[in-house]
């Protein structure tokens, strides 16, 4: 069973990765229960693609989250402008190394376009007495759309399909009237 407790740093690093959401939050922004498969808005014109089941909310701290009902594993930032600076997936390891140092974590994927950098790990806590506590899995990504960039990534409690999920919502992101 996954404990919250041990995957606190992991929801850290997704804060310090991700960083604030201006905008998200905006005059317009709406959620929608993404049912059927249907994109959910999180502001006027961008579409966030959920699976069947899952519902969207743009949280208090004006991230965009999303999940099954009750239990959001996928949280998105939105930086506007900021197009330009698609991490790299090299650069995207580098920051979850430097953050997740209490962590042992292995690299299972690692995707990189033109338009989206992604990363999925496992990671499970280092414990006091040198051994590795409860394996969970994680995802880390960004896409960028038009001259906006969202960053994406998996919360706490995440399962691992949870984390495919969430993985293809944060690579097909899109925005209405901007290029791909």
């Amino acid at each position: 069973m996954r404990s919250w407790k041990h995957m606190a740093p992991a929801s850290l690093l997704a804060l310090s990765l991700l960083g604030g959401c201006k905008g998200c939050g905006q005059q317009g922004a709406a959620s929608d229960t993404g049912e059927n498969g249907r994109p959910s808005v999180i502001r006027s014109g961008v579409k966030v693609p959920l699976p069947d089941g899952w519902s969207a909310q743009v949280a208090p701290d004006e991230s965009f989250q999303a999940g099954p009902p009750g239990r959001p594993v996928l949280r998105v930032d939105l930086k506007r402008g900021e197009g330009a600076a698609l991490p790299s997936v090299d650069t995207l390891v580098e920051r979850v190394r430097e953050e997740l140092k209490d962590f042992e974590f292995s690299l299972d994927q690692e995707e990189e376009t033109e338009r989206y950098s992604l990363l999925r790990i496992t990671l499970a806590p280092r414990l006091a007495d040198g051994g590795v506590g409860p394996e969970a899995p994680g995802f880390f990504g960004a896409r960028r759309v038009g001259n906006d960039l969202f960053l994406c990534a998996s919360l706490p409690g995440a399962s691992a399909e949870d984390v495919l999920r969430a993985t293809d919502a944060c690579r097909e992101i899109q925005v209405q009237g901007a290029l791909p």
